[in-house]
């Protein structure tokens, strides 16, 4: 098994900032790759951002600038610093975990539950 647990969410003033955390646990052979997504009412989930073991990140282009990903991959550990946040940025945000449970088995994704994040204006 496989949990994915964010942390971080909650509420704040346009402009200012959070910082988001999720933690990958359970049987665990290697991480690929671990991203945070965002789904606001009545719109889909969308890619916010995703960074690769290796280091290689991929950011939607409304948060460039303005957030940043990082990977622990001793800890399979992935963050999100939001800095000037917007009213628009207000959605649940997910974890996504693209990772090889055991070494025969091909990689799957994996999701957290979410986090609300909801920006004032």
């Amino acid at each position: 098994q496989v949990q994915l647990v964010e942390s971080g969410g909650g509420l704040v003033q346009a402009g200012g900032s959070l910082r988001l955390s999720c933690v990958a646990s359970g049987t665990i052979f290697r991480v690929n790759a671990m991203g945070w997504y965002r789904q606001a009412p009545g719109k889909q989930r969308e890619l916010v951002a995703r960074i690769t073991s290796d280091g290689s990140t991929n950011y939607a282009e409304f948060v460039k600038g303005r957030f940043t990903i990082s990977m622990d991959n001793a800890k399979n550990t992935v963050s999100l610093q939001m800095n000037s946040l917007k009213p628009e940025d207000t959605a649940v945000y997910y974890c996504n975990a693209n990772l090889k449970r055991l070494a025969f088995l091909p990689p799957s994704d994996y999701w957290g539950q979410g986090t609300q994040v909801t920006v004032s204006s």
